[in-house]
Formats: structure tokens, C-alpha cells, sequence
């Protein structure tokens, strides 16, 4: 799998009106192939897309030394970033044209530490979607052993386009 073109500047990410001309599967998929930018915090924790599908998404990566906290292990937040990226890119495959979402709320277990740089699979699947809410949940596991490493759950709210 080749390395995704990363956005660079804002003027790089795909307007907000122009995504909602695609369904949020459809942007999904666009990302993974390569025909829309992956998003920079991607390039800057070290994970990317490698997998898409309606409910599912599948990141890979590895924390990085500036991903560290004073104590030498992976900061909390690395996993939190990963995951809501993970699940809410779930979330995202079942939206419809015309709609878009955010998070409301997630919540992430750490089961144990990661080491530095050690490549893992970062999954994210939806457990529900309605009209106006999605649930879904998440795992970092390793990508040789697949060993646990920190799961999570988030609900998003499901959004209209903007009117102008």
C-alpha cells in the first residue's frame, strides 16, 4: 500500500459542500484510494487508512518517541485520537449524501501499554445507526499477535447540511 498524500493546508481539505455531495462511505472510500487528501493529524500521529468498508474502518500505526508522555510509554491521548479517528470514521461510512456528523461523546480503556513503535491495527465498528445517532465502538490490537491494547465507544450525532 502506497504512503496516502497527506493535506498540507487547509485549502487542501475537501470543502464542506462538497463533501456532502458524496455519501460518507463514498468519502471513505475516496481517502483509502487516494483521490481526496488524508487528513494531517493521520501524518502527525503515524496511522493511516487501510481498510473501509459500510461500518468498519481499519487504521494502521505505530506511536512514535514524540507521541511519549514524561514516563516513556504512550501518552493517553495517542489512543484517544486513534480511536475516535477510528470509530467516528465508522460512523462516517453510514452517513448519507446530504448529512455529516460529530462526536458527542467517547470514552477509551487502556488495557495495557504500547511499544514504541510497534504496529498496530486500529479498528473501528458501528454498533448502531439511527436518524440522529450512531454508536459505535473501537480496539487498538497488535497487528502480528493481535494482542489488546485499548478499546473505546463513542455516540455522534447525525447533522443536516447547512443551509445558506
Amino acid at each position: 500500500m502506497t504512503r496516502p498524500k497527506f493535506a498540507e493546508s487547509p485549502d487542501d481539505l475537501m470543502p464542506l459542500q462538497q463533501a456532502l455531495q458524496l455519501s460518507g462511505l463514498e468519502f471513505m472510500q475516496g481517502i483509502l484510494a487516494g483521490e481526496y487528501p488524508a487528513p494531517p493529524i493521520s501524518k502527525t500521529l503515524n496511522f493511516d487508512l487501510h481498510d473501509v468498508q459500510f461500518g468498519q474502518v481499519v487504521f494502521h500505526g505505530a506511536p512514535q518517541f514524540d507521541a511519549f508522555n514524561p514516563l516513556g510509554t504512550v501518552h493517553g491521548g495517542w489512543y484517544g485520537t486513534v480511536l475516535d479517528s477510528a470509530m467516528a470514521c465508522a460512523v462516517m461510512t453510514t452517513v448519507p449524501k446530504g448529512k455529516y456528523y460529530t462526536t458527542l461523546e467517547y470514552k477509551i480503556n487502556i488495557v495495557r501499554p504500547i511499544p514504541l513503535g510497534r504496529r498496530v491495527r486500529i479498528i473501528g465498528t458501528v454498533d448502531h445507526s439511527g436518524r440522529s445517532t450512531v454508536v459505535a465502538q473501537g480496539r487498538i490490537e497488535d497487528v502480528e499477535t493481535s494482542k489488546l491494547y485499548a478499546t473505546g465507544t463513542t455516540t455522534c450525532i447525525i447533522l443536516d447540511a447547512p443551509t445558506a
